[in-house]
């Protein structure tokens, strides 16, 4: 007798909800073999019922208001992607879980503000039995890093997590440092090509990338998802000189993901930052729209999966692979361990860390700012390993000075640039990147 079909319900109808249905009608007899049963679609929602989105709706219940969708007798799990972390995704996903039925969503916000409570729900469900919560796809698009950190790499104590987790930053720093343009010309080329949105803000300014680490650190520490406790600074104030500089150097600009453990496992660091990385690192090749993700594990080593972050295929090849998952029975609890074993860290003190820096100054063209700089450094300890003064001052009147310091405290710079905060002859505030070695 043939298994029953896995019976879903689709809650958004873009780029990704395009895709699952493509890909389910495409796959449908393969996934179904690897699943164990059919993967049915039964219902639909969206916002605007008359869009055309080239995939024929008429085969499926299309519902107006969303709740329905898990109220439905006939759905066993709702795959949820409308995005935002409140409001009408939030309410669906709650519903949905309370209802002991399973959800799959794409919807990263969502997972690292309110993902330790639907888990809650979602392990309280069907009297203690379970409810599924899968959100493979909510983190680095087609990229299996949150199936490999769960499973993959569960024998592991890991020590660090970090990468490149938003496409459209990379994107944008890597064409910079292919053609030598300055950030703002490249980002309207992004927008142009649909790697970047029309209001670019949340990824440009980190936050798209900090979601991502929040989840991706509580999966691999065992550790409560903080991602109040992300230390966030996006690219916007990457200028096509400091591409240059860091070039001159050895080095490639990329905005960095990064979790550890410190203190004995007690305190947890997350940070966001463009960083310079050097040539030799896997994640220096790392171009384009591309997301990669290290893993470091005290028998695994060093583990990097690579691939594309975002777009319809990837995206819904891992909300598919979420539903196959669902379908053979594969749940489990979605951080890994039960929330209540989940450890509430504190969020490690980054001034305490020791690392490399670069610093950008731009400064006014007259005698003694190279002095008033050098000075600040010394009284706040920080040891510079090299030093570059552009040649000459641009139409502005302003010079660019850079430096790389030698390894120490990260208060240390802190320290000279609060001794520098007033100072007349630094035209703009001074951009710090570290060094990732």
């Amino acid at each position: 007798m043939a298994a029953a079909p896995l019976r879903i319900a689709l809650a958004g109808l873009g780029t990704v909800g395009g895709g699952v249905i493509r890909l389910l009608t495409a796959n449908g007899a393969l996934i179904a073999r690897r699943a164990g049963r059919p993967i049915e679609i039964v219902a639909v929602s969206a916002r605007d019922r008359a869009r055309d989105r080239g995939v024929d709706l008429s085969v499926y219940q299309w519902e107006d208001d969303l709740a329905l969708l898990a109220n439905r007798p006939d759905v066993d799990v709702v795959v949820e992607l409308i995005g935002g972390s409140d409001g009408p995704a939030l309410a669906l996903a709650r519903r949905t879980l309370g209802l002991g039925k399973g959800l799959v969503t794409a919807n990263k916000a969502m997972i690292a503000h309110h993902g330790m409570e639907l888990a809650g729900v979602a392990e309280g469900a069907n009297e203690g039995r379970g409810a599924p919560l899968k959100f493979e796809a909510a983190v680095a698009g087609g990229i299996p890093v949150i199936k490999g950190l769960r499973e993959g790499a569960a024998a592991n104590a890991l020590t660090r997590i970090y990468g490149i987790l938003n496409g459209t930053c990379n994107y944008i720093l890597s064409t910079m440092e292919d053609t030598g343009r300055d950030f703002g010309d490249v980002l309207k080329e992004a927008q142009a090509l649909g790697y970047a949105e029309a209001d670019p803000a949340f990824d440009i300014e980190g936050t798209d990338a900090a979601h991502k680490l929040a989840i991706l650190a509580a999966i691999g520490f065992g550790a409560g998802v903080a991602f109040d406790q992300v230390e966030v600074a996006g690219i916007t104030r990457i200028r096509a000189a400091d591409i240059a500089r860091a070039d001159a150097l050895g080095y490639v600009i990329r905005l960095i993901g990064m979790a550890e453990c410190e203190e004995g496992g007690t305190r947890l660091f997350q940070r966001v930052q463009p960083c310079l990385v050097p040539r030799s690192h896997p994640l220096a090749a790392v171009d384009g729209a591309t997301n990669a993700v290290v893993a470091e594990g005290n028998f695994s080593g060093r583990l990097l999966f690579q691939g594309a972050g975002a777009g319809e295929g990837p995206t819904a090849s891992a909300v598919v692979a979420d539903l196959i998952d669902i379908a053979r029975g594969d749940t489990g609890p979605p951080f890994s361990v039960p929330v209540a074993e989940l450890e509430p860290l504190a969020a490690a003190d980054g001034a305490t860390r020791t690392s490399r820096a670069y610093l950008r100054f731009i400064v006014a063209d007259r005698p003694g700012v190279l002095a008033e700089i050098t000075a600040a450094m010394r009284d706040a300890g920080v040891s510079i390993e090299s030093l570059i003064q552009q040649g000459q001052a641009d139409e502005g009147g302003e010079v660019l000075v850079a430096m790389v310091t030698h390894e120490g405290p990260e208060r240390g710079v802190a320290h000279a640039l609060e001794l520098l905060r007033e100072s007349p002859s630094l035209a703009r505030p001074p951009l710090v990147l570290r060094l990732l070695d």
